[in-house]
């Protein structure tokens, strides 16, 4: 088993208050992915959860047990950093199984545990080597693999791929992926990077100034933003931001249009503008237009496309895909 539950859970350092009052619970076996802005309190409240920082005021809950007053080693988690924290001196044998020597544990079991996780992970052959011998991507996983040995009731991750280059943190998320897949445990994970949080997560909690903005499922969060705020963070390339009326909404303040719902056309447009700048990336194509009144709007195109900077166009709109939003940012949702 592995529950975790926050009931009203606030931090405050001095007067700052960091964290205002979080309420969540996660069933065992889901993987949960933290996302927000830098300082929005995401990776506070993983370290809380930790019992790596005290918690003001509210209630932590692993497996129905409260656990606020216990030490991390007490509380059946394992814990994944950003940095990788390896022992220089010891091969990623050592550093795999130093926390289960330190427990007391059989050799017999530690051997095994070291094994299994050596071949989850794909370090069967570098089981002698040490840290210093290892690629960035290795190291992370030996990382990962102390963590795995000791078969917690929670994973905690805090940005584990943020020092990765781009091709290893795709891969490394690949084996994130499938180690969860594997292992049916509880993981809770932190990053500012919402392709990491669409990609993984079962949920996603979006957090902003202390305070859950929002959860759920990947696609629920993309078709049906609560807010301003979420529509604007879940996307890639952004959602744009116009004035209402520029595209003849009448009932909301503000209106959010996708990028891969907007076409470029000579004419028929309810926007229009000359083209600033354009990103080819294979597979797609990212323009950005700048309208005269609505300001840069990016539009996402699939496939290659020549259009040229500096050319002028006009934005077709697809109706049905605009989403609304009061002058509070919250989302005006249509009656059916």
């Amino acid at each position: 088993m592995g529950t975790l539950s926050l009931r009203n859970v606030r931090k405050s350092f001095g007067n700052v208050d960091v964290i205002k009052g979080v309420d969540l619970d996660v069933e065992d076996g889901e993987f949960i992915i933290f996302v927000g802005p830098s300082g929005c309190g995401k990776s506070t409240l993983l370290r809380m959860i930790a019992g790596l920082e005290d918690t003001s005021s509210g209630t932590i809950e692993i497996d129905g047990a409260v656990v606020n007053a216990k030490p991390p080693n007490e509380r059946g988690i394992a814990m994944v950093f950003q940095t990788y924290a390896l022992y220089p001196h010891l091969t990623v044998r050592g550093n795999m199984s130093l926390g289960l020597k330190q427990a007391g544990r059989p050799k017999s079991v530690i051997e095994e545990r070291v094994a299994v996780a050596a071949r989850m992970l794909s370090l069967e052959e570098y089981l002698e080597r040490r840290p210093a011998e290892l690629s960035g991507g290795q190291r992370q996983r030996v990382a990962i693999g102390r963590a795995v040995v000791r078969q917690p009731k929670l994973f905690l991750f805090d940005e584990p791929l943020s020092n990765l280059d781009a091709a290893l943190r795709v891969n490394t998320r690949l084996e994130i992926a499938a180690l969860h897949r594997q292992l049916g445990s509880t993981m809770v994970y932190v990053t500012h990077d919402q392709v990491e949080a669409m990609t993984l997560a079962d949920r996603i909690v979006v957090l902003n100034a202390g305070v859950i903005e929002q959860v759920g499922s990947p696609m629920e969060l993309y078709n049906d933003p609560a807010n301003k705020f979420v529509a604007g963070f879940i996307g890639s390339p952004q959602m744009n931001f116009v004035d209402a009326g520029l595209v003849g909404i009448k009932d909301a303040e503000t209106a959010g249009l996708r990028p891969e719902h907007i076409t470029l056309a000579s004419s028929g447009g309810r926007l229009g503008g000359e083209i600033s700048h354009i990103e080819h990336l294979g597979g797609e194509t990212n323009i950005y237009v700048n309208c005269a009144d609505a300001g840069l709007v990016g539009v996402r195109m699939f496939g290659e496309h020549a259009f040229e900077v500096g050319s002028r166009h006009e934005l077709v709109i697809d109706d049905s895909r605009i989403f609304r939003f009061d002058a509070e940012g919250k989302r005006i949702r249509l009656s059916k």
